[in-house]
């Protein structure tokens, strides 16, 4: 496409699929912001928000893949905008698109860390019940915000160093899919009694304040839709991988099929373990998931050893994201799209990644992280 290649391709198939199904990881996603979707709308919300979000997304997914094979770029879409766009428009519409691109990645980015910071100290919480928080208020948000600055500069550090992305994410694909599998199969068996098929599949709640059914409803896709996010992923390692017009597009596709399969499977076997929904909502630790498997299993230590095998997905997820909006940034600033771009296009020989780029990002979440301290509802899940 007429860019020399400087980043090795040290990508497979798997390791592509891999970065790309851990940072939308659905079912991860479903735990992460489940609060939102069984407090707007219930559980209906959820299991048939996942079938109606997931048929969008394949439709997206097909058509990022057809671009992905046609141009495989890792600009990805700000690139095909640029390629497509009327010539007169070619260029605003490519940087208007680059730059939301790159923005959505790095939003996308501090999100999944908040969820995982969030969850380690609501682990630590339920181990330690003399310790309370409150969220709602600024003094009550600093041992979030204090773990979200620390998995921050974690998720930097690990991805400085090329070599070790790839087989880091395959890693991080199975321990997603088997944690999966773990928490659902104990779940089910522990939980006792369970709710009833009416509960699961046709109970609608409407706790927001939301006075029409249709608005709540909507507002709770935000749970299935932050779920199935971020299907682009993939498409910005093309210069990475062998044959990309071909792997790109089985890795979005696979991204979403793997998804819909695991977060509905998930969801379902969550909401049959929920025993008091009200406490889900009203739990001093302010992870929802977290109380629900404390009901389900009776037991605080098998509560925390699943959400430990949560916070294992969410801090690869964390590290995928990283992997991602370097290389946004990095391609982006190679076509000039951001201020001082002759710095941030720049890979690093010996690390094998665009360091300054990825450096670049990784500030940007760590400011973003400040908002959480000024405002209970800026990282509103």
């Amino acid at each position: 496409m007429g860019y020399k290649s400087e980043l090795k391709r040290a990508f497979s198939f798997l390791s592509v699929l891999a970065v790309g199904f851990s940072i939308t990881n659905s079912w991860f996603g479903i735990s992460a912001s489940l609060v939102t979707g069984i407090y707007s709308g219930g559980t209906v919300v959820t299991v048939y928000g996942i079938c109606l979000i997931a048929l969008i997304s394949t439709c997206v997914a097909i058509s990022l893949s057809e671009m992905a094979s046609a141009m495989p770029n890792a600009g990805g879409q700000y690139f095909w905008a640029s390629e497509l766009a009327p010539r007169k428009w070619s260029n605003f519409l490519a940087y208007i698109t680059g730059g939301v691109a790159w923005a959505g990645a790095v939003f996308t980015s501090a999100s999944a860390t908040l969820s995982v910071a969030s969850a380690l100290v609501g682990v630590y919480q339920i181990c330690n019940p003399e310790f309370t928080f409150n969220p709602l208020q600024t003094q009550g948000r600093w041992p979030i915000f204090i773990a979200y600055e620390l998995l921050n500069l974690f998720a930097w550090f690990f991805n400085c160093y090329g070599k070790t992305i790839p087989p880091t994410a395959q890693i991080t694909l199975y321990t997603s899919l088997i944690s999966m599998i773990v928490i659902t199969i104990t779940v089910l068996a522990k939980s006792s009694p369970k709710n009833s098929a009416e509960f699961v599949f046709a109970t609608f709640r409407n706790e927001n304040g939301w006075s029409s059914p249709f608005i709540a409803f909507v507002v709770g896709l935000i749970n299935p839709n932050w779920s199935f996010a971020c299907l682009d992923a993939a498409t910005h390692l093309a210069e990475e991988v062998p044959r990309p017009e071909k792997v790109i597009p089985i890795a979005i596709l696979g991204t979403v099929a793997i998804g819909f399969v695991t977060s509905f499977v998930y969801s379902i076997s969550i909401f049959f373990a929920i025993k008091d929904i009200d406490n889900v909502y009203l739990s001093p630790t302010g992870v929802p998931i977290l109380e629900i498997f404390k009901q389900a299993l009776q037991s605080t230590a098998g509560a925390v050893v699943l959400e430990t095998l949560i916070i294992c997905t969410g801090i690869g997820c964390v590290i995928a994201c990283h992997t991602w909006q370097a290389r946004l940034a990095w391609s982006f600033s190679r076509d000039r799209g951001l201020p001082g771009s002759r710095y941030w296009a720049v890979v690093h020989e010996k690390l094998d990644v665009p360091l300054n780029a990825h450096t670049l990002s990784c500030v940007l979440v760590a400011i973003l992280g400040f908002l959480y301290i000024a405002s209970s509802t800026a990282f509103n899940r």
